[in-house]
């Protein structure tokens, strides 16, 4: 009787019951050699969520209803692999083992059109450095690692896409940097502060080149990175990892200024957990470096803490937070070139001290299978001050918002839209106390048709206000098409504008330091340009692979530093600017373990109006890099060259501010590394040995600057 009666009072909920009950698809992927493979992107084909392993190699998907799935599993270098699972009364562990390929185009990105795409899809030149490159490479700070890129060259901490940039003094950047899609430059200088963000965290760096303007605005003139944080594990997992080093000493004995040798070192600790539907990462991280320059030390820490809520099976919130104190010395240039590690007598004992922190938060909501929301929202705070003859300081806040929907109207077409706006203010001795805001609309449509041919097209709308300065806006449109000759053979072409509002510290800086006196300029217009690129991607062989681009950007009112007439520094538009150039970036997977990639760019730079060079823009920048792996060893090397800088900063050396700066040359380097991965041996240890500069050739980046001569470093890495 009881039976009967709870049948009938259970059977009618039953299928309530059914529905409400959630499972979980969790596993781990690795490669033939069953060593974990980190920053896998794994999709449900659906749309409705996505992941990547963590360092273990394992990934989750959560809450998920009964019924029919298909995970996409993708990483550079790799193969793609389907799988189809079906969930009914269990949760499913599915374990993946990726074959190697020269070249993976099924790599999903997301900056180029603010939502994951094929990368073969994509109508401009992107590329991606993922987590394991960043860790075999040993890179201390995401600045190190940018200059392995293809298409990128810095000039000490500015970053050049394809010539876009030279050397604007710490102001301004043309290069758009995000952290999981959030723009991240200060509100005062508009920099980018690279050592503030912890290498350990990156999942992969994705770059995408030419003018952005039409999705990103003011800043992307010359292309965006956009820095993919790593996904936050569902199981407890603990990491260590334990850094050392040191520099050679120089071969010039009128060089050693200390007498013997300089010493770094590193610590980074970090934990994933969850409790109940919150998920968490946090890690310090504490960096030292003595400097093989005088006075060019850092005392360095980081702080990183990434969470995630799930509110339902298909919406969440993530939070980011990251904060950096860091104390260190000042080395702008050297004294003379005898004297090539030794700064000025005047910039003896100059020390700065800066902290900034950076929070954010994330609201995801896969509304229906054809329609989601992203809403942002992000605070960047950011303190200096030095101890130098100006005694400068600031105090910036920046706040950002942005709104985004993806809509897939059918099969066939997608459109993301959105708006955003930002609010800066400063309190500073050096750029006064002004502020700045802006507000934006975009909105870009990607059409698949029936042949293999993609069209995507856009445009955006902006409105920015920069205290005093006469407010200004903007309309970039952008037009792009893909198109699939072959299976092996996929061409891309796209033409866009794009502008970028001076920064606070270009339009406002008053100071004087090292004999130098940096004076505002309140009529400093913005910049704007207009980008075409045509490019292809063929796979000639299946061990070989070509990716190649011709471009052109034409600039107007092109902001530059300069030299006037009283031999004061100030910031000017600079009429007309052209950069034309192409890319060659071939790659070889010669046989199993053995990889050979290489990339060369040629640009073309100049002043239109002065039929000069820009400056600080190499003709000629090529890298080539090799890796072979045996089953848990690695070994390889890395070569990077750029040609003779054609034109500097004269000014700076004829008034006699920097002796001897006019030295300069061909570069090249040469890096070296090794490591050994003691998983199979049931060790949760890696150890990596890095050999960089190993020529231990004298070069500069900026003028009287020297970059770090030969140094070796040597790293543990743990996890539980």
């Amino acid at each position: 009787m009881m039976k009967i009666l709870w049948k009938l009072f259970v059977l009618p909920f039953f299928p309530f019951l059914l529905f409400a009950q959630t499972y979980n698809i969790s596993g781990r992927v690795g490669d033939k050699n069953n060593a974990a493979l980190i920053g896998v992107n794994i999709v449900l084909t659906d749309g409705s969520s996505g992941t990547a392993s963590d360092n273990t190699g394992h990934y989750s998907f959560n809450n998920l209803k009964p019924g029919e799935y298909t995970l996409r599993f993708s990483s550079i270098g790799y193969k793609s692999e389907l799988r189809k699972v079906a969930i009914s009364d269990k949760d499913i562990v599915l374990n993946i083992v990726l074959a190697e390929e020269a070249v993976e185009a099924g790599q999903v990105v997301i900056t180029a059109g603010k939502y994951e795409q094929n990368m073969s899809e994509l109508s401009v030149s992107a590329s991606v450095m993922p987590a394991d490159v960043l860790e075999r490479k040993n890179f201390i700070s995401l600045e190190d690692a940018v200059r392995y890129l293809p298409g990128v060259n810095m000039t000490d901490d500015q970053l050049s896409i394809r010539g876009s940039s030279g050397y604007g003094r710490g102001a301004g950047t043309r290069v758009l940097l995000a952290i999981d899609g959030l723009p991240f430059y200060t509100g005062d200088t508009g920099q980018i502060i690279w050592e503030s963000i912890p290498v350990t965290d990156i999942e992969r760096i994705e770059v995408i080149k030419g003018a952005s303007g039409s999705l990103y605005g003011s800043g992307a003139i010359g292309g965006v990175i956009n820095i993919i944080t790593k996904k936050v594990s569902d199981k407890p997992v603990t990491y260590i990892k334990a850094l050392a080093g040191g520099y050679d000493r120089p071969k010039y004995k009128e060089w050693d200024w200390s007498g013997g040798y300089r010493y770094f070192n590193g610590q980074v600790i970090s934990h994933s957990n969850s409790i109940g539907n919150f998920r968490f990462t946090a890690s310090l991280t504490r960096l030292e470096d003595e400097s093989y320059r005088q006075s060019s030390f850092y005392h360095r820490y980081l702080g990183y803490f990434k969470g995630n809520y799930s509110l339902s099976p298909t919406s969440s919130l993530n939070f980011i937070f990251n904060s950096m104190n860091q104390r260190n010395g000042s080395f702008i240039y050297w004294k003379n070139s005898r004297n090539a590690l030794v700064p000025p007598d005047a910039d003896q004992g100059e020390r700065i001290k800066s902290n900034r922190y950076m929070a954010g938060i994330d609201y995801k909501n896969i509304i229906s299978k054809d329609f989601s929301l992203n809403i942002k929202a992000g605070y960047y705070r950011t303190y200096w001050e030095d101890q130098t003859e100006s005694a400068n300081n600031s105090a910036a806040n920046v706040y950002r918002g942005e709104i985004q929907s993806t809509l897939s109207l059918n099969s066939s077409i997608v459109l993301v839209s959105g708006v955003e706006a930002s609010l800066s203010d400063v309190q500073s001795n050096l750029f006064g106390s002004p502020a700045s805001g802006s507000f934006g609309v975009y909105t870009q449509g990607d059409i698949h048709f029936d042949i293999p041919l993609l069209v995507s097209a856009g445009a955006r709308f902006d409105y920015n206000k920069l205290d005093t300065l006469n407010a200004f806006s903007d309309f970039s449109p952008k037009l792009g098409i893909s198109y699939s000759l072959s299976d092996n053979l996929k061409i891309r072409s796209s033409i866009g504008t794009g502008f970028r509002a001076p920064s606070l510290a270009e339009a406002f800086t008053s100071t004087y330091s090292s004999g130098i006196t940096v004076k505002p300029n309140p009529n400093l217009k913005p910049e704007t340009n207009t980008s075409f690129e045509f490019g292809f991607n063929w796979n000639i062989l299946s061990s070989v692979n070509l990716d190649a681009a011709v471009f052109q950007n034409e600039y107007y009112d092109y902001i530059e530093p300069g030299v006037d007439t009283d031999g004061k520094i100030t910031f000017n538009n600079v009429v007309r600017a052209r950069i034309q150039g192409y890319e060659l970036n071939p790659v070889f997977h010669v046989m199993n373990g053995l990889d050979f990639t290489m990339n060369y760019t040629y640009l073309w730079a100049r002043d239109i109006e002065k039929k000069k060079a820009l400056k600080y823009r190499p003709r000629h920048i090529a890298s080539a890099s090799v890796t072979y792996m045996f089953n848990s060893f690695e070994t390889g090397a890395d070569f990077r060259y750029w040609s003779r800088v054609e034109e500097i900063d004269d000014e700076l050396v004829s008034l006699g501010l920097v002796p001897d700066g006019e030295l300069r040359d061909n570069v090249y380097v040469l890096d070296l590394r090794a490591g050994y991965d003691f998983s199979k041996l049931r060790l949760p240890l890696k150890l990596t040995l890095t050999a960089d500069n190993i020529l231990n050739y004298y070069y500069v980046e900026l003028v009287g600057n020297l970059a770090p001569i030969r140094n070796v470093t040597l790293s543990a890495e743990f996890v539980f």
